[in-house]
């Protein structure tokens, strides 16, 4: 097709396309970045409520007729570090923080030289780093160590942001208190892959950015773009090669 000019892709990450050995320079590629701003919030809230409300251990206890006294630890005055402040990690940071400046929400923002500082702060560390070359296994043993040994890590960004067998480690040995996963490196998740049966680690079925009109948002971003070009003014949402989203 010598004389496409653009394409649209359907989801936020593009490392699939950018890989693509015939994929022209000229291209105008453009991704659908924002579109998981409706339901990928709430989904990250919910695993924060998971973590820190007995709900699922009750639904246990109410299987067997069982009362049992439980504490549901609090949210208010933790500390939530978002490693990604895209339009999904502001929106979190809206709905999750009461504290002010720089941006609604946050209580500071900090540049990538210094992620240990966030780590050894947060009670919780959020992931929605993209995928490029620079964020692989960005979650090492390294960093696991360089977090609260009562934290928790939440990843709905990109599944080779983390070094698997280092993540298992830290959970097993009670370096951090565990994680939820919504993206893994292979989709679906193998069945022999040990994350299934590590006590402490969640598997979520890559929930976190579709809800059941999703397919309408990003038709109305294609259809935005569409009269862009048509008019010759810059599309929304151009992926950036070089820094690979």
């Amino acid at each position: 097709m010598p004389k496409l000019r653009w394409v649209q892709a359907l989801t936020a990450g593009v490392e699939g396309w950018l890989v693509l050995p015939d994929l022209p320079a000229q291209l105008i590629l453009t991704c659908a970045r924002g579109t998981h701003r409706e339901s990928m919030p709430e989904n990250i809230l919910g695993a924060l409520f998971h973590i820190t409300k007995p709900y699922a251990a009750i639904v246990e206890d109410q299987k067997r007729v069982q009362w049992t006294r439980r504490m549901a630890m609090p949210l208010n005055g933790k500390t939530l570090g978002i490693l990604g402040l895209g339009a999904v990690g502001q929106e979190v940071a809206r709905l999750t923080g009461a504290l002010r400046a720089p941006l609604p929400g946050l209580a500071e923002v900090f540049y990538p030289a210094q992620t240990a500082d966030v780590l050894a702060q947060s009670n919780f560390v959020q992931l929605l780093l993209p995928a490029t070359p620079e964020t692989e296994n960005f979650i090492n043993a390294e960093r696991l160590a360089q977090m609260k040994p009562g934290a928790w890590l939440l990843n709905f960004g990109r599944g080779h942001l983390i070094a698997d067998s280092d993540l298992i480690a830290a959970v097993k040995t009670k370096r951090i208190a565990g994680a939820v996963l919504d993206v893994f490196r292979q989709e679906p998740l193998p069945a022999e892959h040990p994350f299934w049966t590590t006590e402490g680690i969640l598997v979520l079925p890559h929930i976190g950015g579709g809800h059941p009109t999703r397919d309408a948002t990003v038709a109305r971003l294609f259809v935005e773009n569409l009269g862009r070009l048509l008019d010759g003014k810059p599309l929304r949402e151009v992926v950036d090669r070089a820094a690979g989203y």
